[in-house]
């Protein structure tokens, strides 16, 4: 039998990655290769995303280009996976009927029985809500060094604009057990740096049993940060993503008593208006958003700080906009991830009237980002001359003298080295060079020093 090669392009979250490195173990468990050559390839998955309507219609400029190779390929299998997949269900099919098969995000670890319907000469849709099955695959990970591990899938909020509820489903969580398990694994397998993953990871264990005798849940991220810090092998421990509504001070103070956990948190708080807070139903004010910050920073004074900010939402003023602003400025995020609001099909804002023009919410963005710029910078300014252990990752890209790594932050840096010598490895670096989102610096150890001594 010849080898049939498989291509993976992933659009969106972590999430998504995770759920990619996942399907790409699956192919390979089956007999497949991976390509990067799309064109290429004989099995080509699209693994989508719904958040933002560019997203969306850039799947549909790929898929129609693959279509038409189908066209005169017929052997070629084209798959649409992820949150477009499972919002358009068989509409997919006809748009674009060359699609053999269409599965939502739940269904990812059923992609070897999906595939073996569609090798029978089936199209499939595979959109209904199923129970999460336990990962029984090895996801082929992107990475050597770092490793993602989800931890609860699903997202039971409803803020007005997200269609995530719609397309992920509710939540599940996987229990401390196997996600412990799946972390040690990767602990013998060398990986230094695990991230937790979960739409609203603050949210874990909400479905699992169990009451402690204060009468507290048994099993909170708070908990299971307790419970898999000392995976063997593991360094460093990070989550994401946050819900101000669920970030305790009891979760601070963990994250401030357990030495592998990174000090930087991503907490998006979306807008810094209360009335479009509430309109998003977000469940907090801008006023409890800065008291979250200022409690982390009173426990941990240097941790990083990342976030999410949507701008333009419907009705949102120029006052209101402000208000953003003013909580940027106040706050001084080490990285923003901005948007300008764009509406999603089944959400309720998108049918709201005073929806903003383009013009306006391009216009938004650009001086949010302008000043996201400026204080991300500042926030730098704090690395200069300290000496920050970097977990290096992979050789700079565009300078083959160089590696590149993260500090415990998450701040991108660069420096001199060998990356046959170093990948993987936690070396000291004084940093030397800031910018608003990374870094440069030089390496103070000897090629003999022990990396396990390198911790801060």
């Amino acid at each position: 039998m010849t080898q049939r090669n498989y291509h993976i392009t992933t659009f969106g979250c972590q999430m998504n990655k995770a759920d990619s490195e996942r399907m790409a173990g699956i192919l390979e468990d089956i007999g497949f290769a991976s390509v990067d050559d799309p064109n290429s390839a004989d099995l080509i998955l699209y693994n989508t995303c719904t958040i933002r309507d560019n997203a969306e219609q850039k799947v549909y400029s790929y898929l129609g280009r693959q279509a038409k190779r189908k066209q005169q390929d017929p052997n070629l299998t084209l798959i649409v996976a992820g949150c477009v997949a499972q919002q358009e269900g068989e509409a997919l099919l006809r748009r674009v009927p060359e699609l053999d098969l269409v599965m939502g995000p739940q269904h990812a670890n059923r992609l070897g029985d999906l595939l073996e319907q569609v090798l029978d000469g089936n199209q499939v849709v595979a959109t209904e809500p199923v129970h999460i099955m336990e990962d029984i695959t090895k996801p082929r990970r992107d990475s050597k060094v770092t490793a993602w591990v989800n931890i609860i899938y699903g997202c039971n909020e409803r803020c007005s604009y997200c269609v995530v509820p719609g397309v992920r489903g509710l939540e599940q969580s996987r229990t401390p057990e196997a996600i412990r398990a799946e972390m040690e694994g990767l602990g013998r397998s060398g990986y230094k740096e695990i991230t937790l993953l979960g739409q609203n990871i603050d949210a874990y264990g909400r479905d699992l049993p169990g009451v402690t005798a204060e009468g507290r849940r048994k099993n909170t991220l708070t908990d299971l940060l307790y419970f898999v810090h000392d995976v063997p092998g593991m360094e460093r421990l990070r989550f994401a993503t946050s819900h101000p509504r669920y970030f305790t001070e009891r979760l601070i103070r963990a994250c401030a008593e357990l030495p592998k956990v990174c000090e930087h948190f991503h907490i998006p708080f979306q807008s810094g208006d209360n009335e479009i807070l509430k309109a998003m139903k977000r469940g907090y004010t801008h006023q409890k958003y800065r008291r979250i910050i200022d409690k982390v920073r009173s426990y941990m004074p240097d941790a990083s700080i990342s976030a999410d900010a949507i701008v333009g939402f419907p009705g949102e003023t120029e006052e209101q906009f402000q208000n953003t602003l003013q909580l940027v400025e106040d706050i001084g995020f080490d990285q923003l991830n901005t948007a300008a609001y764009s509406p999603r099909p089944g959400t309720e804002a998108a049918v709201w009237e005073k929806q903003l023009s383009e013009e306006v919410k391009s216009d938004r963005l650009q001086r949010l980002n302008h000043l996201v710029a400026i204080k991300a910078q500042e926030r730098s300014q704090r690395y200069l001359g300290r000496v920050e252990t970097v977990l290096v990752e992979d050789r700079n890209p565009k300078l083959a003298t160089q590696v590149m790594g993260r500090t415990d932050g998450n701040r991108l840096t660069f420096f001199e080295g060998d990356i046959n010598e170093l990948k993987g490895q936690l070396v000291k670096v004084k940093i030397t060079e800031t910018r608003a989102f990374s870094l440069t610096g030089e390496s103070i150890l000897s090629r003999n020093n022990d990396p396990q001594k390198t911790l801060v």
